[in-house]
This record gives C-alpha cells, sequence and structure tokens, in this order.
C-alpha cells in the first residue's frame, strides 16, 4: 500500500511536466517554419536586364493564348495583339495584381479557421495533507469556444468577396498595361513615321530651294525668296532631328509597356497597322450599357461593396456572445472529479454598438464610391465619343484636302509639260503637298489616340474580329513570367 502511494505521488509530480511537453510535440508537429526570402537588388536588376522577346517561355505563353504554333522564334512579326500577350506575361503590375489577390486568397483561409480550445494545468499543493493521502491535488481545464450567430460563415463571405474583388483588379490591371501599351505604340508610330515625312518634305524644299538657287544666279529672283528657304529648310531638319529623338524615347517607353528593357525592344519589327472602326459602329447604347455593367473596375467595386454588406452583418453578428464549453478534471487526494461548465459573455454595457455604426458607415461609403465610378465612367465615355467622332470629323476633311492637292498637283504639272505653268510653282505645290501630309499624319495619330480613349473608357477591345474576347481568353489571372 505504501509503495502504490509513493508511485501516485512520482505521478502527480511529474504529470503537469509530462501534460507540457505532449501539448508541446502537439503543437509543434503542425507548425509551420519560417523560411527567409530576402530580395537582392543586384539579381533583380540582372533579371530584368536579362529579359527578352527571344525567350521561349514567353513563346509558349504566345502560342497558349493565340490558339497556334510560332513557326519561326524569334519571331518578326510582332503587332499590337502579341506585344499587349508580351506586356501580360512581363509586366510587373500584374505580379503586383497577382500577389494581392494570393494575399486575399489567404484572407479566405484565414476567415475559416475555427477558435481553437485553451488548455490550462493548475498543479496543487497541500501544506498540511491528512494522514495517508497525497499532498498534491492538480487540475485539468479545457475551453472550447462555440461561435454563435453564424459569424464563421459571415467573415467566409467577406473574405470571398474581398477575394473577388482583387480578383476583378487583376483585369482592371491587364487592362491599364493593354491601353499603355497601345498609347506608347501609337506614340512610336508617330514618330518613326514623322521621320520619313520629315524626310521627303526635306527631299522637296532641296528640290525648290536648287530650283531657286539657279534662278538668283541668273538674276531672275531676289536673293531673299532663297535665304527665306534655306531657313525653312534648316526648320524641316531641326523638326527631322527632334522626330529621330522621340523615335528613341517612344521606344524606350514601349519596352517599359510591354515589361523589358530597351534593348530587347525592337521597333522595326513592329507592324503598326492600326484598325480603326468608324464612330458610327461604337457610339451604340449596348456598348455604353456593357461599360457601365461590365468593366473589371466596376464590378470590382460592387464586389467591394458585397464585402461591405457581408462586413455589416458581421459585426450585427457580434453582438450575440460566444459560448464557452469548459470541462475540467482534478485529482484531490485520491479522488478523482470531473466538471462541465458553460460561459458566455453577459452584453450589458456593449452590445458592439460602435464597431457596428462603422461598418454602416463604411457600406454607405462604398456605395458612395461605385457611384462615383460609375458617373465618371459614364463621363468618359461620353467625352470619349464626341472626342473621336471629331477626330475623324477633322481626319475626313483633311484626307478631302490631300485629294484636292493630288488633283491640283496633276493639273499643275500637265500644265508645266505643256509650258503654261512655271515649275517653281510646281515645286512650291510639291513643298506644300510634303507639309499637308504631315498635317494629315498628325490628323490620323489624334484619331487612333481618340480611338485609345475610348475604347479605355468602355474597357473592351473594340477592333477585334472575334468581338473583343482578348482580356476573357488570356490566363492573366495566373500566368506570369
Amino acid at each position: 500500500m505504501k509503495r502504490a502511494r509513493i508511485q501516485i505521488y512520482r505521478l502527480m509530480r511529474s504529470s503537469p511536466i509530462i501534460l507540457a511537453l505532449a501539448l508541446a510535440s502537439v503543437v509543434g508537429a503542425g507548425c509551420q517554419h519560417y523560411q527567409p526570402a530576402p530580395l537582392s537588388p543586384e539579381k533583380s536588376a540582372a533579371a530584368f536586364d536579362a529579359r527578352s522577346l527571344s525567350d521561349p517561355a514567353l513563346r509558349k505563353f504566345l502560342e497558349m493564348n493565340l490558339g497556334f504554333e510560332i513557326s519561326f522564334w524569334p519571331t518578326t512579326g510582332w503587332d499590337f495583339d502579341s506585344l499587349t500577350l508580351a506586356a501580360f506575361y512581363f509586366h510587373p503590375d500584374l505580379e503586383v495584381a497577382r500577389a494581392q489577390w494570393a494575399v486575399a486568397k489567404a484572407g479566405e483561409k484565414t476567415a475559416g479557421g475555427r477558435p481553437n480550445p485553451t488548455v490550462s494545468v493548475t498543479p496543487g499543493y497541500s501544506v498540511n495533507p491528512a494522514a495517508g493521502t497525497s499532498a498534491w491535488f492538480p487540475a485539468l481545464a479545457i475551453d472550447q469556444p462555440i461561435e454563435t450567430a453564424g459569424k464563421r460563415d459571415k467573415r467566409l463571405a467577406h473574405a470571398g468577396q474581398l477575394s473577388e474583388a482583387a480578383r476583378l483588379n487583376i483585369f482592371t490591371a491587364a487592362w491599364q498595361v493593354r491601353n499603355t501599351l497601345r498609347v506608347a505604340l501609337i506614340h512610336l508610330s508617330d514618330a518613326l513615321q514623322r521621320k520619313i515625312l520629315f524626310q521627303a518634305q526635306l527631299d522637296a524644299q532641296e528640290k525648290l530651294i536648287g530650283s531657286l538657287e539657279q534662278r538668283v544666279q541668273a538674276g531672275a529672283l531676289a536673293s531673299y525668296e532663297l535665304t527665306t528657304a534655306r531657313i525653312a529648310r534648316e526648320k524641316i531638319r531641326l523638326d527631322l532631328d527632334e522626330a529621330a529623338r522621340q523615335a528613341v524615347e517612344n521606344s524606350g517607353r514601349a519596352a517599359a509597356a510591354v515589361g523589358v528593357p530597351a534593348r530587347a525592344f525592337n521597333s522595326s519589327a513592329i507592324n503598326f497597322a492600326w484598325q480603326v472602326p468608324p464612330d458610327s459602329e461604337l457610339a451604340t447604347p449596348e456598348l455604353r450599357r456593357q461599360a457601365l455593367l461590365g468593366r473589371a473596375d466596376i464590378r470590382g467595386a460592387l464586389a467591394e461593396y458585397a464585402a461591405s454588406q457581408s462586413a455589416l452583418e458581421l459585426e450585427i453578428a457580434k453582438q450575440w456572445p460566444d459560448v464557452h464549453l469548459g470541462t475540467g478534471y482534478q485529482f484531490d487526494q485520491g479522488e478523482n472529479k470531473f466538471s462541465l461548465g458553460l460561459s458566455a459573455e453577459i452584453p450589458v454595457f456593449n452590445r458592439n454598438q460602435g464597431p457596428t455604426l462603422e461598418a454602416t458607415t463604411r457600406r454607405e461609403e462604398s456605395a458612395a464610391r461605385f457611384l462615383a465610378l460609375q458617373a465618371r465612367v459614364l463621363g468618359d465615355i461620353d467625352r470619349a465619343v464626341a472626342g473621336y467622332r471629331s477626330a475623324q470629323a477633322r481626319l475626313a476633311t483633311l484626307q478631302d484636302l490631300r485629294a484636292a492637292r493630288k488633283k491640283q498637283r496633276d493639273a499643275l504639272a500637265a500644265q508645266v509639260q505643256a509650258g503654261g505653268a512655271d515649275r517653281l510653282d510646281l515645286l512650291n505645290l510639291h513643298v506644300e503637298s510634303a507639309f499637308g501630309e504631315l498635317i494629315e499624319w498628325d490628323g490620323g495619330i489624334k484619331a487612333m489616340l481618340a480611338f485609345a480613349q475610348l475604347e479605355d473608357a468602355i474597357q473592351r477591345p473594340l477592333d477585334l474580329p472575334a468581338g473583343g474576347q482578348l482580356l476573357k481568353k488570356v490566363r492573366i489571372e495566373t500566368e506570369s513570367k
């Protein structure tokens, strides 16, 4: 009997330690361990410099989204659509949007977590135990929280709606990448074409100056007219140099819009054949309605509003206290004692009024943001349609003027050949025609920029035969470099 008491005494003495070690081993087995992931500016900069449009992984990405195999690689047939896919592959803004979505998805896991039970061990020791009994009376208590009023489901709904808003933000970021690339390519094509047009204008001016020099030498013309023509020639040369500078600068901007270094971007391998439909095909009520309902940022704002509603539901549910189910065990001087308890907070002084009011006002703020966004989109569409119509009307006028100048030039050329007109007048008309072509090109660029602005307002590709399925087809949610 005495030996049995000694064993019980030893067990009671060591049981808190044993229990603590057991709990530590259980908790430690399910824990994740920290893995450092340092960032190196040198390595990241070197990786960016190593990017290339000849990357084999980019080829696979293009083939997956274009739906056909690319015969020759590196390809020399880059256009706006293929460069858009390259930008979806490389651009860091999409990496940020994907990372934000991953954070929101992790929030869903957090929201679905259930409260852990609490275990408490209370070793007790009596300094004057009764004869023949153990001086130890350790106690073990377990408390299990039980959430009420569907709080977990409401947390999951709130996290899911925030995750959906973050997912839609990827499409918004993709659209911004596409639009930035389009504008950069338009400016690049503008600079490259201006070089050609200024060179043609310079050639026409050189011919005019050559004819003027002959007449000045013959004494048939005042020298100041030759000086004026030479000054005009120098101005054209300056414009040509400026166009060359802008071509280099805009090539760098286009490379940045794709997400590659400037040296990896070859503007000579790009097809700048823009397709711009008539404004009658764009200013339709259906496209306007689709923009007001289907833009990714509008759908994202709706998801954020839904999240604010579920957040309010959660705060209202928190008015109801959670229940704590408690069980306990105590070894009391040789007796095994068990207990069962139920506890809950009494909402007397605080019924979660403050957080509920904050959630209510956040919902109102979210609704106001959505209405403001929709109003801004509506204004952007109306302004873009008006600007595009104006740009197209101006371009049509300039095209009519070009046709009229051509008729005038042809008629004057026939008169010069017949000896009925001065060749100098024909050379002046060639200079004017070259200048007119430059003005017409400028009108075309303004029309393309206006079209890009309209497309950005609607946030849907308008010049694709497939009805604007590009952004839907590209796996921009998960695909990256």
